[in-house]
């Protein structure tokens, strides 16, 4: 196989990279990364040196990609599917990556945050990840009233971020009343098949989520792939 994704089934960042894959229909092989087991690890940092989780193997190309919109970057350049993932419109690919960027640094940065607050027995830090996640909702909400996607009018890497992104940060901080149009295009993410099919991959793994008593039934439960 070209491709190796080096990742983590759990990981929202590399359920990111895995919606980007699933879109463009791009074979690859997927290698699990324990980085629990010190061999394992050992191993991982000679190919991702920061050990950060996706990285993206390309023997054919002999490149190792990290950084998970880089990464979406490059397969959607080297690799690309049948519909583009960074607009051909030069404002609506600006839009995608400022896009991609706000999904990755404002609710992806304080979800992980909540999330490393529960593991560490710190729950005096969670409400202010979830005040932080609730102000960036009220930007998504202004930005996406009246939009289908996030740029453009066409799914693109900042919907392959918002995915992932907002379905562990509305477990974290829920949607209220005062988000109907962030809530709406949650909905239209999950529904996406290639969003429906990293969630039922992830599925077995969620007992490790430490909010897992949070998850709705419905991703707990089976689920087409479309």
């Amino acid at each position: 196989m070209t491709l190796i994704l080096h990742a983590h089934p759990l990981s929202s960042y590399c359920h990111k990279v895995l919606i980007a894959l699933y879109e463009a229909g791009t074979p690859f092989e997927s290698r699990h990364v324990d980085l629990g087991d010190p061999a394992a690890r050992a191993k991982f940092m000679t190919i991702s040196p920061w050990g950060k989780m996706p990285a993206l193997e390309d023997k054919a190309r002999r490149e190792i990609v990290f950084e998970t919109s880089i990464i979406v970057e490059y397969l959607d350049r080297h690799y690309p599917g049948p519909h583009p993932l960074l607009p051909a419109d030069e404002d609506a690919r600006l839009q995608a990556r400022l896009w991609d960027r706000v999904f990755d640094l404002y609710v992806q940065g304080p979800m992980g945050a909540a999330v490393m607050a529960a593991i560490r027995g710190e729950p005096e830090r969670i409400p202010e990840h979830a005040e932080a996640l609730l102000a960036s909702y009220r930007q998504i909400e202004a930005h996406m009233a009246g939009r289908e996607w996030a740029a453009g009018s066409t799914f693109s890497l900042a919907d392959c971020a918002a995915a992932p992104a907002l379905f562990y940060a509305r477990v974290v901080a829920p949607f209220t009343d005062a988000h109907p149009a962030t809530a709406a295009y949650f909905e239209r993410l999950i529904a996406r098949p290639s969003v429906a099919r990293v969630l039922v991959e992830a599925k077995p793994w969620f007992h490790m989520y430490p909010y897992r008593d949070r998850l709705e039934p419905r991703f707990l439960g089976e689920a087409s792939t479309g």
